[in-house]
């Protein structure tokens, strides 16, 4: 972990920078309030997850899923997807911001690369399912719109369960990790984040509910830190 000499981290906010124009400078600080992208990100990504769930027909043979779902209510999760996308970001930016002098290189990168990881396979799977919707108007032979859909639903189900369902998994694992190391969260924080992390690394192939429980995680630390004094002694206020 990087060390800092005592009291250098508040020189840099406390001493006055002045712009070449004899402007004064004012260093920038993340509000308490920024927290409330990780409530908006569970909101919207729940919702997608369950108009999604709620849209395929249960049952049906890979492809014509696709082909016979509610097409309304899909573009209505595609639509969404990128705002969940946005929040998730700016909640990414609030929990590395929570963690100042204590955070540490390994553990940071592991944490963020995951993070970002995930919303790129997310993005790239609604893509993907975007293009479905897509084919039904396009492709007018429906063997080869059945064919078509059955491809692009496997790629989806890949991306979105087996691969950014992983990659969530260890957001969660190694910041829990973090907190555990640096005592920033409560240990049934800890604990409740390391069991979520496991139910979805294991069971996301199970059942396609499991992936529920991300948002409704990211959801619960959200409201600590917004609503939990000592959870939130690192997210200083904009003055």
């Amino acid at each position: 972990m990087t060390q800092f000499p005592p009291g250098s981290e508040r020189a840099c906010h406390d001493d006055p920078v002045t712009h070449s124009t004899g402007r004064p400078l004012r260093s920038l600080s993340t509000p308490r309030a920024a927290a409330l992208a990780g409530v908006l990100f569970a909101l919207l990504f729940g919702t997608v997850l369950v108009v999604l769930r709620t849209s395929l027909p249960e049952g049906a043979q890979l492809g014509s899923q696709w082909v016979d779902g509610t097409s309304a209510r899909l573009k209505l999760a595609i639509v969404l997807m990128p705002f969940s996308g946005i929040a998730f970001l700016w909640f990414i930016g609030v929990l590395r911001d929570g963690l100042g002098r204590l955070e540490d290189k390994f553990f940071t990168t592991v944490f963020i690369g995951s993070g970002l990881l995930f919303l790129a396979m997310i993005f790239t799977s609604t893509a993907v399912g975007a293009g479905l919707l897509a084919s039904k108007q396009f492709v007018a032979e429906a063997g080869a719109r059945t064919e078509v859909a059955a491809f692009g639903q496997g790629l989806l189900v890949a991306l979105a369960n087996t691969y950014a369902l992983r990659m969530a998994a260890v957001f969660m694992m190694s910041l829990a990790t973090i907190w555990l190391r640096t005592r920033l969260m409560p240990r049934w924080l800890v604990v409740v984040t390391y069991l979520v992390a496991v139910a979805v690394l294991v069971a996301s192939d199970v059942s396609p509910w499991t992936t529920v429980a991300f948002p409704v995680w990211v959801l619960l630390v959200s409201l600590l830190l917004l609503f939990t004094p000592a959870a939130s002694t690192h997210l200083p206020d904009r003055a």
